[in-house]
């Protein structure tokens, strides 16, 4: 952190109660989450507060459609939310119901106390109202009989309401926003706010609903005929969770909230109506208000009526909770707008779990094992090391610069970016063992303590990388501590720059794969990589499918083709086989495991020339024996009369690469 913060109070929208929780509930909780685990591990104080937005018109209608009670549809309904949470890891310290007493009993005393004031009057009101939003908008708001905000049509009404002054606040909240320029998160989100201030004259705010159209909410006070209007009962939650009103000293340690969490749909409410509200009730203003953009298909917003929101628990039990987490924080940038598919989801799961973190992963204590005997391997000190170290030098500068960063990055919103720069230097943890080649190394005389400093270097940079990955990836990043032999496996962002926390001739483990690859499941051209497969209608006029071509001699099909899977491998050790001349046993890592061949190249290569290549193997071949040594697949080569070279890879790519 720039400066460390005297405390942390975070916050979610609570969400409505009228069906189950989708992507987009999830993404703006697990911000939530990876936020309050980074000031956690800084140790500051810190509270994370979500919960479920329970009265309204909305829940009403949910409940009289399942043939329920209001509060039995909520009942039944926030159980879908906590146990998301809990699939999701999500670490909330309150999840508060705004059908709890704690919470009506606030909003009860806050309405009196308004009203009592002359700050909530009665009046007449004509004009058009929105189900789907609980607004009411003036004729020359609504489109064409539509609501100006969702599209759904609008009803015309003629009702006596109570309205909170709100308009009278309009010209201090355009100077309050416009003096406070961290309050409304991103900037171009506070000038949207300004332009609708300055451009329109703020009416006041309907806060009640009459029984006789609506039951379902919390009781005025002061005149029982009525019920609070949502907006007003759900914003309240944000103060009434933390002691407002029935814990001064709570109040005092929590309030003024940090950062209000909000998708970009909800800005006016939490922009507008909240800060009035706030300032009417004499209550400091929240920090920050950070709006985020939505979840696309394609150009498409997520919405549960065009069905085509993605259900997180099938993210879950499809690629895990952790991979799931990475994905929503590093694919969007926050405050603009990101989009969704599978395709995407595999792609960086691939490139940036399997393929970088979890083959360093792989190779870092692949290596401790075989060359240290499972112990973490010792540091050479700078008086005994003997050796140039300029490279394990330049690899710590990189990875405490990004930890020295990441403060910088989490107080601006740029998780995404944060995770990019992470992402970084584990590549360059991989290009470094590439270019000091310990399986070198470890072949000659006298180099134990430099093999020792080499990886002892890969193992402190992979720490720190999985340090400040723990926020967003909790279980995967714990398993990569533990197998590290660190006790504590919950690390101290604080504490990540010193060199020497890991502990030689600790035990290391094997933690296995920690993501392993995910394979593209044959689709057509518009369906997602889970989608169960089904054949295209052919075209007219259409050649007919490669699949379905006559059999040539000579020739394969193409699925023939892609079903053969080929994979980068780092030679890791090669040596004669007796009795055998042009035989060779290579011991080779494919990323997520290691591997022995048999290659018949032993005329062509000797032992040492191989260690350390970056080669191509058919990874799919069923195992076979050759002199009696088993072959568990085989590397690709080119010949010419008696002249044959191995095909490799150009660059630093690694292992476990798909080729294609």
């Amino acid at each position: 952190m720039s400066e460390k913060p005297s405390k942390y109070y975070v916050t979610t929208p609570i969400y409505y109660v009228n069906d189950k929780p989708h992507i987009g509930h999830s993404y703006t909780t697990i911000l939530a989450d990876v936020l309050a685990n980074y000031h956690r591990l800084l140790d500051v104080p810190t509270h994370f507060l979500t919960g479920t937005d329970e009265h309204g018109q909305k829940v009403q209608q949910a409940a009289d459609a399942n043939g329920i009670t209001p509060q039995e549809q909520c009942d039944q309904t926030v159980i879908r939310f906590q146990e998301l949470w809990k699939c999701l890891e999500i670490k909330n310290d309150d999840f508060i119901r705004t059908t709890e007493p704690r919470h009506k009993t606030v909003v009860q005393q806050t309405l009196q106390e308004l009203f009592d004031r002359d700050e909530i009057y009665k009046a007449e009101y004509e004009g058009w109202y929105c189900v789907g939003c609980e607004r009411f908008f003036t004729e020359k708001d609504v489109v064409e009989g539509n609501c100006p905000e969702c599209g759904r049509k609008v009803d015309s009404i003629v009702e006596s309401n109570y309205f909170f002054r709100m308009g009278k606040y309009q010209e201090w909240l355009i100077d309050y926003i416009e003096t406070h320029p961290d309050f409304i998160q991103p900037a171009f989100r506070a000038n949207e706010t300004l332009g609708f201030l300055k451009t329109k004259e703020l009416q006041d705010l309907c806060i009640s609903r009459p029984k006789s159209r609506l039951a379902w909410g919390i009781e005025l006070p002061f005149d029982a005929g009525f019920v609070t209007y949502v907006w007003f009962d759900a914003l309240i939650n944000y103060i009434s969770a933390v002691g407002y009103k029935s814990d001064e000293e709570q109040f005092k340690k929590w309030w003024p909230c940090s950062t209000h969490l909000i998708g970009k749909d909800i800005l006016t409410t939490h922009t507008v109506y909240w800060p009035t509200m706030l300032k009417a009730m004499n209550v400091a203003m929240p920090e920050s208000i950070f709006a985020h953009g939505w979840w696309l298909t394609g150009r498409t917003k997520m919405s549960k009526s065009l069905g085509n929101v993605v259900d997180p628990m099938d993210m879950i039990d499809t690629y895990g909770v952790d991979a799931f987490r990475y994905f929503l924080i590093a694919e969007m940038t926050l405050g603009q707008d990101a989009s969704f598919t599978e395709e995407a989801f595999v792609k960086r799961y691939n490139s940036d779990l399997a393929n970088d973190l979890g083959n360093v992963t792989n190779r870092v204590l692949n290596m401790i094992s075989r060359y240290c005997d499972d112990k973490m391997p010792a540091p050479a000190s700078s008086a005994d090391a003997g050796f140039d170290t300029v490279l394990e030098d330049g690899l710590w500068k990189e990875a405490i610069a990004i930890a020295g960063e990441m403060g910088s990055l989490i107080d601006n919103m740029k998780l995404d970016r944060s995770v990019a720069m992470v992402l970084s230097v584990v590549r360059k943890i991989n290009v470094y063992l590439q270019e000091r080649a310990p399986w070198a190394l470890a072949k000659q005389e006298g180099t134990e303590v430099e093999v020792a400093h080499c990886l002892y270097t890969a193992a402190e940079c992979l720490r720190v990388c999985a340090g400040l990955l723990y926020p967003v990836m909790p279980g995967k990043m714990h398993a990569l501590r533990t197998a590290l032999g660190m006790a504590d496996a919950k690390p101290h962002l604080g504490k990540l720059s010193e060199f020497g926390v890991l502990i030689p001739g600790s035990k290391i483990s094997q933690p296995g794969a920690l993501f392993p690859r995910i394979e593209a499941k044959k689709t057509d051209e518009t369906s997602s990589l889970v989608a169960k497969e089904q054949k295209p209608a052919k075209k007219k006029n259409q050649p007919a499918e490669i699949g379905n071509q006559k059999s040539t001699p000579g020739l394969i099909t193409f699925d023939q083709v892609m079903n053969v899977n080929l994979k980068t491998a780092v030679v890791l050790e090669a040596e004669k086989i007796e009795g055998a001349d042009k035989l060779l046993k290579l011991q080779v890592d494919l990323g997520d495991e290691q591997r022995q061949l048999v290659a018949g190249i032993a005329l062509h290569y000797k032992p040492e020339e191989l260690v350390g290549k970056t080669i191509v193997v058919v990874a799919n071949l069923k195992p076979a024996k050759l002199r009696g040594v088993k072959s568990e697949g085989m590397l690709l080569a080119a010949s010419i009369g008696d002249s044959l070279k191995l095909v490799t890879v150009e660059g630093n790519l690694g292992a476990g690469a798909s080729v294609k």
